[in-house]
């Protein structure tokens, strides 16, 4: 028998070598490479009879079919928004996310669902048949036609899965499946990747849409090998603290749609409820009118988003004043204090900054610059900004507000929750006034400060 050959995959970025080394090259970090077992190219594609028994040949790029991808809908708007339009036969979606979010709740809120009209299979490996009934039972849904299985054995799933030929399965999840060809224990970063390769290859030959439920580490990336993500076809994290009720899904990865696309739900005692209109949720604001607050417009996906931001700028009594982000990018925050004390004149270098994102929203975008700025400014200046004010753009290194994508889009929105006043970067300026609303267009952060 052929010796098995061997790998050392970083958990963190990915990158192999032929030999272990204590830090990896690419990505800096030390002690995350893991020994893999590269396993042999399968000379045969399975059992007989799936659909993706294909023979490859070469093909003219101007002949390639580019009709529309059959989707079907998962009955959540929210999460075909997502998904790009809903489930792609044949696909492998990869779902994330801290314990207690709601993954398994949301998935199988879906698949009983779907179950009503299509052949569907739900794998639990961490929990029992009974534990799965149970919280089905509470959530009152139709289980009448919802197939289920327990098992951690990726060949018993797969060969349970030939015989069944569902339409949609989902595994949850990944880290406890183990191949009996590899000889490491599962959650490892062997059996991760090759039950992950296995199962992916099944989907691609029997068209079957697979879901795989994975993990978080205490920093929120997924667990396991940084190659899961090359696997699969779109990667999605359900995000949302234990103290709220609402839970955002997010998708970092996606081959059949947009990236970075969100979707709000709402937990209640039927289970996750999805969200139509985001922004009334995240403008919840108190009747008293408080410095430091603002109402920014974002982009997430492709719609636009109200989200408020509130700064509180108050004296240190540290020899180091602190600058705390959250749901920004606290170096971007540093970086926009140099940029306000150069060219605004205001300068809070011994006083603690603390910004936050009402609602637990992750703002990834620039165009929340200005916004913060403003806010900070009311906040340490102690003026309240009006009610009906809403303020986005970005700030570059030399004081001037460059425009953002979707600029249009983004007042039509303000303007329909409301809101009466906009300031906005000159490049964004509508061509024709928007009814109801002032448009203050700025070239400067000098201007914008003047504007309020």
């Amino acid at each position: 028998m052929a010796k098995a050959k061997m790998a050392f995959v970083c958990n963190d970025c990915g990158a192999d070598y032929t030999k272990w080394q204590g830090q990896c090259s690419e990505c800096g970090v030390w002690n995350t490479l893991k020994e893999v077992r590269l396993g042999a190219p399968a000379r045969s594609s399975g059992p007989s009879g799936y659909a993706g028994e294909v023979q490859s040949k070469v093909t003219l790029i101007g002949e390639v079919d580019l009709s529309e991808l059959p989707r079907f809908s998962s009955g959540m708007a929210e999460l075909d928004r997502v998904l790009g339009g809903g489930f792609v036969p044949g696909s492998v979606v990869l779902i994330g996310g801290h314990p207690g979010a709601g993954k398994s709740t949301v998935l199988l809120q879906t698949l009983c669902g779907l179950a009503r009209s299509l052949s569907a299979l739900y794998v639990t490996g961490e929990e029992s048949l009974q534990q799965v009934a149970m919280r089905a039972q509470r959530l009152a849904l139709p289980t009448d036609k919802m197939q289920m299985l327990s098992a951690t054995d990726v060949e018993t799933i797969i060969h349970e899965a030939s015989r069944v030929a569902p339409k949609i399965m989902v595994v949850d999840s990944i880290q406890v499946m183990h191949h009996a060809d590899v000889q490491s224990a599962a959650g490892g970063v062997t059996q991760v990747r090759e039950s992950a390769a296995a199962l992916t290859r099944f989907a691609k030959q029997s068209g079957t849409t697979l879901i795989l439920v994975g993990h978080v580490t205490k920093d929120g990336s997924l667990a396991g090998p940084k190659v899961l993500e090359h696997i699969i076809d779109c990667s999605i994290m359900l995000e949302g603290s234990h103290d709220s009720r609402f839970r955002t899904l997010r998708g970092i990865k996606n081959r059949f749609g947009a990236v970075n696309e969100l979707g709000v739900f709402a937990m209640t005692e039927q289970g996750l409820k999805e969200v139509l209109n985001p922004s009334a949720i995240f403008l919840q604001r108190s009747d008293e009118i408080a410095s430091g607050s603002v109402v920014m417009v974002v982009w997430e996906g492709t719609r636009p988003l109200l989200v408020e931001i509130q700064a509180l700028v108050d004296d240190s009594s540290l020899g180091n004043p602190r600058r705390v982000a959250v749901g920004l990018d606290q170096n971007r925050l540093s970086m926009l204090l140099a940029v306000l004390h150069r060219h605004g004149g205001v300068m809070v270098g011994d006083q603690d900054v603390f910004v936050n994102v009402v609602g637990g929203v992750k703002i990834v975008e620039t165009s929340a610059d200005l916004a913060l700025l403003l806010a900070l400014v009311s906040s340490f200046r102690n003026r309240p900004l009006p009610r009906d004010l809403v303020v986005f753009g970005e700030v570059g290194l030399a004081g001037e507000i460059r425009p953002v994508p979707s600029g249009q889009e983004r007042i039509r929105e303000a303007a329909k929750h409301g809101f009466k006043r906009a300031i906005v970067p000159y490049g964004n300026a509508p061509r024709e006034p928007v009814k109801g609303m002032e448009v203050v267009a700025v070239k400067k952060l000098s201007e914008a400060l003047d504007a309020i």
